[in-house]
């Protein structure tokens, strides 16, 4: 069974950092792209970052120059640095990944709350 767990959310003052973490588990043979997704209260979820298996990133405009995505192929996890972080960056903040075991699936965590207070 295949898992995404994801580490690192809390609260911080506007203009703090955060780097979260997200472990895949389980049976994978590999892992085509990852991404980090958020979705704040009475809003839609929405794309953060996503980073391609050949390490290609692409960002929302919001958190262009402010959040950095990596990741690490060794340890299946995922990375989002997060850097001048502001008040409406508070959200619960999703990982993503296309796993392949026998064949490509899509697995979402459990999520993580960020919480930028003013």
């Amino acid at each position: 069974q295949v898992q995404l767990v994801e580490s690192g959310g809390g609260l911080v003052q506007a203009g703090g950092s955060l780097r979260l973490s997200c472990a895949a588990s389980g049976t994978i043979f590999s892992i085509n792209g990852m991404s980090w997704y958020r979705q704040a209260p009475g809003k839609q979820r929405e794309l953060v970052a996503t980073i391609t298996g050949g390490g290609s990133t692409n960002y929302a405009d919001s958190v262009k120059g402010r959040f950095t995505i990596s990741r690490d192929n060794a340890k299946n996890t995922v990375y989002l640095q997060m850097n001048s972080l502001k008040t409406e960056d508070t959200a619960v903040y999703y990982c993503y990944a296309i796993i392949v075991n026998l064949v490509p699936r899509a697995y979402w965590g459990q999520g993580t709350q960020v919480t930028v207070s003013s």
